[in-house]
This record gives C-alpha cells, sequence and structure tokens, in this order.
C-alpha cells in the first residue's frame, strides 16, 4: 500500500496543499505548530474514516470555512484508489473511487494505516477505552464483518442503555430479552475476533518488544477474562450474563455485560503494565504493538500498511531510533519531525518542508 498524492482543502490549518509521496521514508520537517501533525491525522483519517485527536469531525474545518476536503490517491496490490472525505459542520460524506459509500465499514480497509506518536502511551497508562478503540480501529481495517457487527453492537447497545434509564419497570422486563439476543449475537462475533487478533499480536509483539529492548525485557499480551470457544457458546454466555445483572444494569442506568467492557492485558516481566511501567517502558511496550499491528497487516492483506510515525523519534533513544528506523524498510513510512535528524542523514528520502500549513519549496 502506498499513498501517492495526498489534497487538502481547509483541512485545519491547511487551506489548499497537495503532498506527493514516495514509497519509502517520507519526513514532513519544521517548526512545532506549523502542519505537520495535520497532515498525519488527514493520511489517518481516510485510511480509518476517523480522527485519533478529537471526537467531533467539525474541529477538522479551518477556522472561518464551513467544509473540509481530503483527497487521496493510493495503490495496493489490487490497483489504484481514490479515497475522499468532504466534512461538513454536521455531516461528512465519503467516497471511494468517486462513489459515495453509506456505512463507515465500506471505507475502510481501502487504503491500511498505522499510526504512532507520543500520544500512544495512552494505550499503555490509561483505561480499557484506549484499548479497545486500538483493537477496534486495527481490526476494522482487515475485517469488513468485524467493523459491521460493531456498528450494529454499539447501535443495540445505546438502544438498551436508553430503555434502562426508563422509568416503567415492567415495560423494561419486558423488553431487554428482546434486546439481548441480538446484543449476544454480535457480542459474540466481536470478541472472537479480537480473540483471534490477540493470537496473532502477542507473539508478534513479544518478538518486537524483545529486539528493541536487546531482550532485556519480556512482553506479554491475553485477554482480561476467559471466554467459550464458538460463537454460539459465548453469545449464550453473555446472554446469561445480561439476565443476572437486570437488577443492577436498572439501577445504574446502563449496560455493565459485553465486549465494550473488556479490557487487554499488558504485561511486561509478569507485571501489570498500567500500573508498574515507566515512561519509558510504557513508550517501548506501544511501539512494540504498533510495529506488530504492521506486520499483522502484512500477513492479512499481502502487503505492508502506511506507517505513520508522528514526532516519535524525539522521544526516543539513540538505539531504539535506529532499531525503529530498521523496521521502516521496504514499506511506505511519513515521518514528522522539527528538523531532519541527523540519524536520517545518507537515507533515501523524500523531504517535504511545512511552514503555516504551506509547503515550502
Amino acid at each position: 500500500m502506498v499513498i501517492k498524492k495526498l489534497t487538502l482543502h481547509n483541512f485545519r490549518n491547511y487551506e489548499d496543499e497537495t503532498f506527493c509521496f514516495f514509497e519509502g521514508l517520507n519526513v514532513l520537517t519544521g517548526r512545532n505548530a506549523q502542519g505537520k501533525t495535520n497532515c498525519a491525522e488527514a493520511v489517518f483519517y481516510l485510511c480509518t474514516g476517523s480522527s485519533l485527536r478529537i471526537r467531533h469531525d467539525r474541529q477538522l474545518i479551518r477556522r472561518g470555512e464551513d467544509c473540509a476536503l481530503l483527497h487521496a490517491e493510493a495503490e495496493s496490490r489490487y490497483g489504484k484508489v481514490e479515497l475522499e472525505a468532504e466534512i461538513f459542520e454536521n455531516r461528512r460524506d465519503l467516497r471511494v473511487n468517486g462513489v459515495r459509500v453509506t456505512r463507515a465499514a465500506d471505507f475502510l480497509g481501502n487504503m491500511n494505516s498505522v499510526f504512532f506518536s507520543p500520544g500512544e502511551l495512552r494505550l499503555i497508562q490509561d483505561g480499557p477505552d484506549e484499548r479497545r478503540r486500538f483493537l477496534n480501529l486495527s481490526i476494522s481495517q482487515t475485517s469488513k464483518s468485524y467493523a459491521s457487527a460493531l456498528l450494529r453492537y454499539n447501535r443495540i447497545l445505546e438502544q438498551r442503555n436508553n430503555l434502562l434509564k426508563g422509568h416503567d419497570s415492567e415495560l423494561i422486563f419486558e423488553t431487554l430479552p428482546i434486546w439481548d439476543e441480538q446484543f449476544a449475537r454480535y457480542a459474540a462475533v466481536i470478541i472472537r475476533h479480537r480473540r483471534e487478533y490477540l493470537a496473532l499480536l502477542s507473539p508478534l509483539a513479544e518478538e518486537t518488544h524483545r529486539y528493541l529492548t536487546d531482550g532485556g525485557e519480556t512482553l506479554a499480551l491475553g485477554e482480561d477474562r476467559e471466554n467459550p470457544e464458538s460463537e454460539e457458546e459465548i453469545a449464550f454466555k453473555i446472554c446469561s450474563e445480561l439476565a443476572a445483572s437486570y437488577e443492577r444494569d436498572i439501577r445504574l442506568g446502563f449496560t455493565t455485560v459485553g465486549p465494550h467492557r473488556d479490557d487487554i492485558r499488558i504485561m511486561i516481566d509478569g507485571a501489570d503494565a498500567r500500573g508498574f511501567a515507566s515512561q519509558g517502558q510504557a513508550r517501548t511496550a506501544a511501539l512494540s504493538l504498533k510495529l506488530a499491528e504492521v506486520e499483522i497487516f502484512r500477513r492479512l492483506t499481502g502487503e505492508p500498511p502506511v506507517l505513520v510515525l508522528d514526532d516519535v523519534l524525539s522521544e526516543l533513544d539513540l538505539p531504539r531510533r535506529k532499531k525503529l528506523l530498521s523496521r521502516t524498510e521496504g514499506l511506505q513510512c511519513i515521518l514528522t519531525c522539527t528538523h531532519a535528524e541527523r540519524l536520517l542523514s545518507g537515507r533515501k528520502m523524500n523531504r517535504i518542508r511545512i511552514s503555516g500549513g504551506k509547503i515550502v519549496s
């Protein structure tokens, strides 16, 4: 997967700019707050249909404007693909090869990307939401069935939570079983996909972490709770847990059972990384997960994703910088930094300097 051209119109601090990327290393340089991260964010948005930085798409529109446009021309093993996102105040239009798609699941997977920045420490240090988000974004890019199940699951979860907030207890108890059957069916699909993904991710992340730390630490991943093997058994288990939690759910006003509450166990040398990892350990663990994600995309799709590294080199010591850059060989990498580091000297790269939301010749 390679992005050839990226055009941004009224996106963040860009008025009208077109980036031309090489197949290998592309380095975006410039002082802080000039738009380097905004460009990296645009790439990720066109790959996933979402941003890692904001909750509402309208925040992506350039100040004073009423819409933003992102357009990418890419090539994959299956041929050329054009992706476009037009963002308005209260809606957006997504297009693949000029055809508007109504489902986010149909937009995903046309151009795959792995994004890493210093903010990815949240993956290790923050609550379960961040780790579930990581799984959802990564799996959805390679599995439309997962993306569709997740969308339907979240809609049912919202309806179920709305019902639980009602005041008619008789209606609640009569209606919950109807929602629970659908809820459990999609929950089982999500849980099965996550288990299979973790089975791929865990050994790859462990090997990458061993490489980055010169064998000094051991990283291990796992599910935070056990589930049956088949989707039918998982669905039955979820239904039973839902029925047992009716009174608690009604009292709290939300659903306390399901994959929206699950987590990943991340252990470094046998200790819970969330509670015991230092900043440096958390950064290395998060980077290991992301580099393992690159390899998963390569195996599942037959080609590597676009790797986006946003202001990462400044956060790593010299040995880890060298090891990270060695893992970018053979794939397209978009790297942002405040200046072209001496570490990059002698490397073949496409250097793009940005100032005030403009490409500087």
